[in-house]
Parts: structure tokens; sequence; C-alpha cells
């Protein structure tokens, strides 16, 4: 719900308007100078949000049992997803070189998204959990068609989130028209989903393969790096599909034009 009641009347960091952006590794880095703080500060409270739901997978895990899981996905699901979009909001207003304070920018788009997030986060945070849950259970000897699914669960999950949680602060509209926006999205831009995905499961397979030595990565690069790349990956086509970058022109417009009138 960002491109909405929106505040352009406080001036921050930016980029002259007509410089033409950077592309692939030189616009990566040229955000990362600009907007490393903003991007460190969102992840950070994600980070902590989302500590319900590992502490709550975890516990699951350790002990076998599946109601703390289903609690687990769900709530911790749903106390973790307002972070995430904020997370999210962040990093859009960052690709569309928007100006602004970051805590100020953030608070009101946390204020706007929450009620939104939460049910995408419960029933993401219930098909994650589940997956963990049962990735953890794996028994390879028995079956090698589990493996495959759990990996395809993972692409579905990872492509559909990433275009789920954008709409979420980006637009405003029931939940059941984002998920079919996504599934859209999903297929009809498939090369660059795809991509966006290959990011998250390269970052999140390196945490896990090397955990607790890769602890250091949660810390430093927490929830944002992958998906600043998910989203370098995929913004291009949410702008495309969504003009988000001319309606957000034309409210900035707007709104300078109305704080004229009035002096």
């Amino acid at each position: 719900m960002g491109l909405f009641n929106f505040n352009f009347d406080r001036p921050g960091p930016g980029i002259r308007p007509d410089t033409p952006r950077k592309k692939g590794v030189a616009r990566f880095f040229e955000l990362l100078g600009r907007d490393l703080t903003s991007f460190w500060l969102a992840s950070f409270l994600a980070v902590i949000s989302a500590l319900p739901f590992a502490l709550g997978v975890w516990f699951s895990v350790v002990t076998h049992a599946i109601a703390p899981m289903l609690l687990a996905g769900i709530l911790g699901g749903m106390i973790a997803a307002p972070q995430i979009s904020g997370l999210q909001d962040t990093i859009l207003r960052s690709l569309r070189d928007e100006p602004g304070y970051w805590w100020n920018t953030y608070r009101r788009a946390w204020k706007r998204n929450v009620k939104a997030s939460l049910v995408p986060g419960a029933l993401g945070g219930l098909v994650l959990a589940t997956q963990l849950f049962s990735a953890a259970h794996l028994d390879t000897a028995q079956s090698s068609l589990m493996p495959v699914a759990l990996l395809v669960g993972a692409v579905l999950l990872a492509g559909l989130a990433q275009y789920v949680f954008s709409q979420v602060v980006l637009l405003e509209m029931p939940f059941g028209s984002i998920l079919k926006n996504s599934v859209f999205l999903f297929l009809g831009y498939l090369p660059r989903t795809l991509l966006g995905v290959l990011w998250q499961l390269l970052y999140w397979g390196v945490v896990a393969l090397f955990w607790p030595l890769s602890s250091f990565l949660i810390v430093i690069a927490g929830f944002w790096l992958p998906a600043l790349l998910s989203l370098m990956a995929i913004y291009p086509m949410l702008d495309k599909s969504f003009h988000v970058e001319e309606t957000v022109k034309k409210m900035r417009d707007e709104q300078l034009e109305n704080q004229n009138n009035e002096k």
C-alpha cells in the first residue's frame, strides 16, 4: 500500500531524477553506497521479529511435534510479516530512487501495511514451517521424490512470496487478488522470477550448509541481501505491470502543486 496516502514533503538522501540509472553490479553497489544503513536497520527489525518463528520451528523439530510447528508457522509468520513488508518497502523505495528519511517512511509504511501483511504472513509461515519440518525429518533412503517435492515447493514459495509482499506495500487490494496477480507474474515473467528465487535459495543454502559458522551472515546481511537481489531481478516487471514510478511521480507532482497553491 506504499503508493497511497504518501507524504513527499520531507527531503532526504537521493540522486538527481535525470541521472541515468546504472544496471547490474554497478546498480547493486550504487544502492549499497547510498542506502546500506537503511537496508540493515529494516533487516535487523525483520530478523528480530522472525525469532519466534525460528525458535518455534526448532522446538518442533527437536521434539518431533507437529503442534508447535503449526503454531510457530502461523503466529510466527504473522509476527514477522509486518517487518518483512517494512524491509520490502525500504528496498523498493531505494530501487525507485525515492527521497526520504528512513525511519519516518518506515514507520508510516509499517502502520499502513501491518493489517494487509498478516494473512500472507500466516499462510507463508505455515507453508515454510511445514517445509522445514519435513526437510528435517527427510529420509532419502525411503523416497527420492520427497527432496524433489521440497525443492519445487521452496521455489514456488520463494517465487510467489517475492511478488506477494511487493504488492502488499505497493497496492491496495484484497489478498485473493494479490495472490492471483502473483501467480500471473510468476508465470508471465518466469526468467526474472527464477533469477529472484535463485538468489534467495543460494543465500539460504549457504546459511544452512555452513551453519553455525554462517551465523555471521545473519548479523551482517540478515534478510536484506537476498531481498535486495530478488527485488532487483523482479522490480522492472513490477514497474511495467503496475506503473509504479509513473504513479509515484504523479502523486509527488500533485502534492507539490497543492503545497504551492496553499502558499
